[in-house]
């Protein structure tokens, strides 16, 4: 029997060899702890017991419904405590649950459910005109079901749950089935779909458990707040980390950085997960300094680099322990941390650092032909343990391109581990951008602008934004004799791609700089940017 370090509060024992699955999470916590609360939702609670029945519900409704083991289902709303109740009743049945991002443009949208194949688009009350015209425009058409009544032609969520018996469906479920599948944009402006088993979620954090970190202690008194987005593993992995430890799970519809500061006042949040980005806002509202964090005990950062004013900052304001996360969607989430005994607000040359490595991952750095690189070396960051994904759906090319048969996955990030094995991120080794979080890849943006008809050619980039890390940058060659308007060529991108994709800004250029074979030299195009500055991301 695993169990975590006792908890200030006095946690009870939980045992994590009796949950190998996502299933088994209410199941074993609704048998354990009935009436404890497992989620909140704008005033709608729901204790650990009624979480069991209601995935339950969820899941015998999903087999009724002609979904089967394997079988894709689609999420595409903001963040609800029903869409949690869909994921853990998914994997009671060996369904895998898709998360599609709220924000993403239809076409988008539509590429990513005809992708999955899903059988069944449950939507929220914001996605209901982008889920019609999806579903309209697909052959074979899923199924729509609305997440909440509210105007909606369809059948409602609630209804179609509350029609299905109780019962435990007692499926048989391997912790090597595929249970979640989140999309990550990809070089060539594919998005790919990536598959991560019950193993490849839950199997480090028993590992994290044994090791006894004191951030990473829970008990029955902690309060999580589920603000990310669920289709990001920042937010469906948080989620399932609170139930996973049988807290209560504060989950906000979307970030809103007047609300955060009133859930952790008066929910008493006790812990969260937040990108730089979002606490920077949150830090710099004007009632910040007034709030009571007397109940917030750690704040877990990552997805990008924060400035260490902004870590200083937050430090002083929240009063309470920091500890950075870095990974990826293909990753499980996080692999390397930053313990909170690192953070200094004198600052120390560690705070530079990602970290180390999780309890069970590998780091090496790596260079292009696979051979590993001594220390304070720069590479391509390489890592290697249980949460590596199980591959891109129906991508084998891509998979192998990303996993070697030994096991290995490389990041895309350029870094090096010291002496210590701590790990430093340098750059990118592939070209994608992070603003505000969110994964952007220059081919998507590009094959977005393409198309106006005043553009011969374009490369993307990324550039230093103070607010959201980085920003979208079109470099655009513009047509013989025309005089493009850059206003006009970000609302065009805007038609085609989600907003937060589209460039924030354009810069005109007579000929795009390119090698001897033709490519065009982006680092070239990023270097004026980012002159003077220690590292090529931010």
């Amino acid at each position: 029997m695993r169990t975590e370090e006792a908890h200030p509060s006095g946690a009870p024992v939980v045992d994590f060899d009796a949950m190998p699955t996502l299933g088994d999470i209410p199941r074993y916590h609704g048998r354990e702890r009935p009436e404890a609360v497992a989620l909140t939702f704008e005033g709608r609670k729901t204790t650990y017991g009624e979480f069991d029945r209601h995935a339950n519900q969820v899941a015998h409704a999903l087999l009724a419904s002609g979904v089967g083991k394997g079988d894709r289902i689609a999420y595409l709303g903001k963040n609800s405590d029903h869409y949690f109740e869909l994921l853990f009743g998914a994997a009671k049945t060996g369904a895998v649950m898709t998360p599609v991002g709220w924000r993403l443009a239809p076409p988008e949208v539509a590429g990513i459910v005809a992708d999955a194949e899903a059988k069944i688009l449950f939507f929220g009350p914001e996605c209901a005109d982008c889920a019609a015209e999806v579903a309209a425009g697909l052959s074979p058409s899923p199924r729509l079901i609305a997440m909440e009544p509210k105007g909606a032609d369809h059948q409602a969520y609630e209804a179609w749950r509350d029609a299905a018996e109780a019962a435990d469906p007692k499926r048989p479920i391997s912790t090597s089935d595929v249970v979640v599948q989140l999309y990550t944009s990809g070089t060539t402006g594919k998005p790919k779909g990536v598959m991560l088993t019950h193993d490849n979620i839950l199997g480090g954090r028993r590992r994290a458990a044994d090791a006894q970190m004191a951030w990473n202690s829970w008990g029955p008194d902690d309060v999580s707040l589920v603000a990310m987005p669920v289709a990001h593993i920042g937010g469906t992995g948080w989620g399932i980390v609170g139930l996973y430890n049988g807290a209560k799970g504060v989950v906000a519809r979307e970030f809103d950085p007047f609300k955060v500061l009133d859930f952790i006042e008066g929910d008493g949040v006790s812990k969260m997960f937040m990108v730089p980005a979002a606490l920077q806002i949150v830090v710099r509202q004007p009632r910040a300094r007034e709030v009571d964090y007397s109940r917030l005990r750690y704040i877990l950062y990552g997805a990008s680099p924060i400035p260490l004013d902004l870590l200083r900052e937050c430090m002083e304001v929240f009063g309470c322990g920091f500890v950075q996360q870095y990974g990826m969607t293909e990753t499980c989430g996080t692999i390397v941390y930053l313990p909170p005994e690192d953070h200094d607000p004198a600052g120390n040359p560690r705070m530079r650092s990602a970290g180390l490595p999780m309890p069970g991952v590998e780091i090496k750095i790596i260079d292009e032909a696979g051979n590993s690189l001594p220390p304070n070396t720069v590479g391509e960051v390489a890592t290697r343990s249980g949460a590596n994904m199980a591959g891109y759906w129906n991508m084998a090319e891509a998979t192998a391109a990303t996993v070697g048969e030994d096991g290995w996955l490389r990041t895309g990030d350029a870094g090096y581990l010291d002496e210590d094995g701590y790990l430093f991120i340098h750059d990118r080794v592939k070209d994608m951008i992070i603003s505000g979080a969110e994964n952007i890849y220059p081919a998507e943006v590009e094959n977005a602008i393409y198309g106006h008809p005043d553009v011969a050619e374009v490369a993307v980039i990324g550039v230093p934004d103070e607010r959201w890390g980085e920003a979208v940058k079109a470099i655009v060659a513009p047509k013989p004799g025309t005089r493009p308007d850059p206003a006009d060529i970000i609302a065009f991108a805007r038609t085609r791609i989600a907003h937060f994709k589209a460039p924030r800004s354009v810069d005109f250029i007579d000929a795009l700089p390119r090698n001897a074979s033709g490519k065009i030299l982006r680092r070239q195009l990023r270097e004026p940017y980012w002159e003077g500055r220690e590292r090529r991301v931010n």
